[in-house]
């Protein structure tokens, strides 16, 4: 069971939202889909799920094209949330699994498994709009997974949780992807995105600008960051050449570097002003990568 997304295009009037993205996701696999707001990552979304028809390419899901008709193989978190403020959980997940085929009776059972997961079983009777917007986003949550689709698309699942429920849904997707299913997902928490995923693609104004092993990409990726504890101020090294950004702190300095040989430099000049208590270069975070790529304030 393989989703594939294969050189596809999709035009609103004059603006291409996605341009010509290629994508393969075996079964199983966590697959992270980043860029900035409209980058084309809902777009794309939308066209895996049949939502909306490229206007060039193929996306199938085992082979097919995914359609209405099998809606029940699909989980579905979208960015903004769509659940019914004035009816109760089980009220709200019971409407929605019946529309996927579920008996009401298997339905109770799992909600109560999922709510006693996310620790909140009293939550069962209440209304949505009584709950604050964490705990509404588990039962979204629960509303995309309870049915056991093969495969899941989340559109920002993180969005708007503290750290508690941020590591408890995290620890839900990785125990769905254990289960064998596929999880393709979109994330501005970079963090989130390097502890889950083994492969992405990252989008830029529709078009891919990085794609492949998360863990090759960092290796390859020219750009190092240095961590440097020493007992003197490290600002003589603000106009190296070769430095990308310089962070003073307490004990030290975090310097962003273009290359490794920009490294051997900066330890050259630090060894000989003084003693040097830790040196240690780092290759870049996923954040750093993001902002070089994407950049910080492409917001289109």
């Amino acid at each position: 069971m393989t989703l594939v997304i294969e050189n596809v295009k999709k035009r609103f009037g004059d603006q291409m939202a996605v341009d010509g993205i290629s994508v393969q996701v075996e079964k199983g696999d966590m697959f992270g889909m980043l860029g900035s707001n409209g980058a084309g990552k809902t777009t794309t979304f939308r066209m895996i799920l049949g939502l909306i028809d490229p206007t060039e390419g193929l996306v199938t899901w085992e082979g097919k094209p995914l359609s209405y008709k099998r809606t029940n193989l699909i989980g579905y978190l979208p960015e903004e949330r769509g659940l019914y403020p004035k009816l109760s959980v089980k009220e709200q997940i019971i409407y929605l699994m019946r529309l996927k085929g579920m008996k009401k009776a298997d339905i109770i059972k799992d909600l109560r498994d999922w709510l006693e997961r996310f620790q909140v079983p009293e939550y069962e009777n209440k209304k949505i709009e009584e709950l604050s917007k964490g705990n509404q986003q588990k039962i979204q949550f629960i509303a995309a997974v309870l049915h056991k689709p093969e495969l899941l698309i989340l559109d920002e699942p993180f969005s708007g949780l503290d750290p508690v429920n941020s590591d408890m849904l995290k620890n839900a997707v990785l125990r769905l992807q254990e289960e064998g299913t596929t999880i393709v997902f979109s994330s501005h928490q970079m963090a989130n995105v390097e502890k889950l995923c083994e492969d992405l693609i990252m989008l830029k104004k529709g078009k891919a600008v990085l794609q492949g092993n998360l863990r090759n990409i960092k290796r390859s990726y020219n750009m190092k960051r240095i961590h440097i504890r020493a007992d003197y101020e490290l600002d003589f090294l603000k106009n190296l050449d070769g430095i990308l950004d310089l962070e003073v702190t307490k004990d030290g300095g975090i310097i962003k570097v273009e290359n490794e040989q920009v490294a051997e430099t900066i330890f050259k000049r630090v060894a000989d002003k003084g003693f040097v208590r830790k040196f240690e270069i780092e290759e870049p975070s996923l954040h750093d990568i993001f902002i070089d790529k994407a950049g910080e304030n492409d917001n289109e």
